[in-house]
């Protein structure tokens, strides 16, 4: 049994995948196996990942698409290995990683559930650096999950098998925000520890899942419902919304978008930027682009 399981959930990015796979094989650790979980593409995914022609690369097909939580949860369950890792398809890993996090959970006690890293954020036509990306909490960090999801990206984490016992798995039933949902669950379980060094690339492109306007919407009202209770969380999902209308606006639906800071003015009024950005949206997208233009150009 190796003692690293990582779990690549994909569909239909083959042309990323192949890069994804070869970072994890090109680590300094090399006790693992690759669970790529196909979600029902339509491209080639199967031939790229049969090409490598590893043992340690194992290929899982949904017969129909059924979401990038369900991908992860058929990953977590079609493996036995003492520690998970996740990776998307479109990210890649510096070939030290698994090794600085293996050593790190195999030297701390049980309560520490998990390791994650910094990230560099990667353009993914011309690869350049966009910017770092580092942490900032450790220990027992429930609490400030609420006021903002300071893991971030999936591709990071290193997870004792522990953890999803007593946490549970990826809520299928959320359309975005998954990750930071099961970051929470644990965190109030587990400690976390991270590796200041940024050990993942993550890309950034067209088809990323904040691209899907309506997906982060519903995923918002769910985890509201999951977690509204909370202030600090209150006040942070009121700047996501605000983010939400800015790029409703940006899409050309105006509407949207003051739907959107109104919610955020409800969950948090006291955030003078939602009334601002609601009042740009009443004279349609095209002038609330123009004026955010403008006003980011005056700010520079």
């Amino acid at each position: 049994m190796p003692k690293v399981s990582v779990i690549i959930p994909t569909h239909n990015r083959a042309q990323f995948l192949r890069l994804a796979v070869e970072s994890v094989i090109g680590q300094t650790f090399q006790d693992f196996d690759i669970v790529v979980v196909d979600d029902g593409s339509k491209d080639n995914t199967e031939e790229v990942v049969r090409s490598f022609g590893d043992d340690r690369v194992k290929y899982i097909r949904h017969d129909a698409a059924r979401g990038g939580s369900a991908a992860r949860n058929t990953g977590i369950t079609n493996s036995s290995s003492k520690y998970v890792a996740f990776l998307d398809d479109d990210d890649e890993w510096m070939p030290e990683k698994l090794e600085i996090q293996v050593d790190l959970l195999e030297k701390s006690p049980l309560k520490l559930g998990a390791v994650y890293t910094g990230h560099l954020v990667v353009d993914s036509d011309g690869g350049g650096i966009l910017r770092e990306w580092i942490p900032k909490r450790r220990g027992y960090i429930y609490n400030d999950m609420f006021m903002k999801n300071w893991i971030g990206t999936a591709s990071s984490l290193l997870v004792r098998r522990d953890c999803f016992d007593r946490a549970g798995l990826f809520d299928e039933s959320l359309p975005s925000f998954q990750d930071y949902d099961l970051w929470i669950r644990i965190s109030r379980e587990f400690d976390f520890e991270y590796v200041d060094k940024p050990l993942v690339k993550y890309r950034i492109h067209g088809n990323k899942i904040w691209t899907n306007l309506e997906a982060l919407n519903k995923g918002m009202e769910l985890m509201l419902k999951k977690y509204g209770g909370s202030p600090e969380f209150k006040k942070n999902y009121s700047n996501y919304y605000l983010g939400l209308g800015v790029n409703y606006c940006y899409k050309g639906n105006a509407k949207k978008g003051r739907e959107a800071f109104l919610k955020g003015i409800k969950l948090y009024p006291f955030e003078i930027r939602h009334y601002f950005n609601l009042f740009l949206s009443i004279f349609g997208s095209t002038t609330f682009t123009k004026l955010k233009g403008y006003k980011e150009w005056i700010a520079l």
